[in-house]
């Protein structure tokens, strides 16, 4: 069965500009999917065509098991989306802001706002919830356009750089608000700029570039496919550096570096645990003695770079 988020083959050409080339999704239920790649690599007009602003020139995709091209209203019905930018009115307040898109939905006055007030409690807006939104830092309404995203109780949630210009404090706090939507079973899509964000969310993640999905897996799975583990660590005595980087040059693949003056060292392997422990062994039999030793996965920084030669994408994302 496709899952809550389906697309086979999913082109979008602009004149002669393909932005989106052949995209092929499946999130499955209650899963999030971290949609990464470069400047003007697809991922917004990929969340633009799943959400049913923009129409696919070719191929299919459903969402929450509605087709985006037959059935776009019963999709919008079923979907919360989250900009780059606060969908929020600077006139109105926090609490009118979250009734009003209630009311908009077809909820019930009180219905709409009971959901308000958990809302409010759920985001931390009590506290300005009557302050007009154009006194909120940006950090509260991303918070609001998170939360009215949120009215309808969406079983499929799109986040499209949900984080973009957050200081790290309010940052920390969408990441929590995320995570326990995701814990309740909301299917969710996010593309990003921070690996750091992708790393934490996602059970899985698309890489994107030049409009097609270049590589997937878990965060741990790309690790490892780009085999650059090293094994770092620290010598106690900093008389015994060579020591130590002549034993490491016979379990390297390259020549260790070395920082004299704090004694560290570091060589890229393979082999994984079994050679780190073969390490340990070789160090406790030459006597060197050591402060720190751990083998190190490549960060999901250094994914991206070696499948896209490029940098993560910024806020200033594709505006088509």
């Amino acid at each position: 069965m496709p899952g809550a988020i389906h697309a086979e083959g999913l082109v979008k050409e602009f004149g002669k500009v393909t932005a989106v080339a052949g995209v092929d999704l499946d999130v499955p239920e209650g899963q999030v999917l971290g949609l990464l790649g470069p400047n003007g690599a697809g991922k917004t007009t990929t969340v633009r065509l799943l959400t049913t602003l923009l129409r696919p020139t070719s191929g299919t995709a459903t969402v929450a098991g509605h087709d985006v091209v037959r059935s776009p209203e019963k999709v919008r019905r079923a979907i919360g989306l989250s900009g780059q930018f606060a969908a929020v009115d600077d006139r109105l307040t926090g609490r009118e802001n979250l009734r009003m898109v209630g009311e908009l939905y077809g909820m019930r006055s009180r219905a709409a706002r009971d959901r308000t007030s958990e809302l409010l409690d759920q985001f931390d807006l009590n506290g300005a919830a009557d302050r007009r939104s154009s006194t909120y830092s940006g950090g509260m309404r991303r918070r609001l356009d998170l939360a009215a995203a949120l009215v309808v109780r969406p079983s499929v949630m799109f986040l499209d750089e949900p984080s973009a210009g957050l200081d790290p404090g309010s940052r920390l706090m969408l990441w929590e608000a995320i995570e326990k939507l995701a814990a309740e079973g909301t299917t969710l899509l996010l593309t990003t700029q921070y690996l750091e964000e992708a790393d934490r969310l996602a059970d899985n993640i698309a890489v994107v570039d030049r409009g097609q999905v270049i590589a997937r897996g878990t965060p741990g799975q790309l690790k490892a496919q780009t085999g650059n583990q090293s094994i770092e660590m620290t010598v106690r005595d900093v008389a015994r550096i060579e020591d130590a980087t002549s034993l490491l040059l016979r379990f390297g693949k390259a020549k260790p570096t070395v920082d004299g003056d704090s004694g560290r060292l570091s060589v890229a392997v393979d082999g994984g645990a079994n050679l780190l422990s073969e390490v340990i062994h070789e160090l406790a039999a030459t006597g060197i003695e050591i402060d720190d030793i751990g083998l190190r996965r490549p960060t999901l920084d250094e994914v991206f770079l070696s499948l896209t030669g490029g940098t993560p994408a910024n806020s200033d994302e594709e505006k088509r």
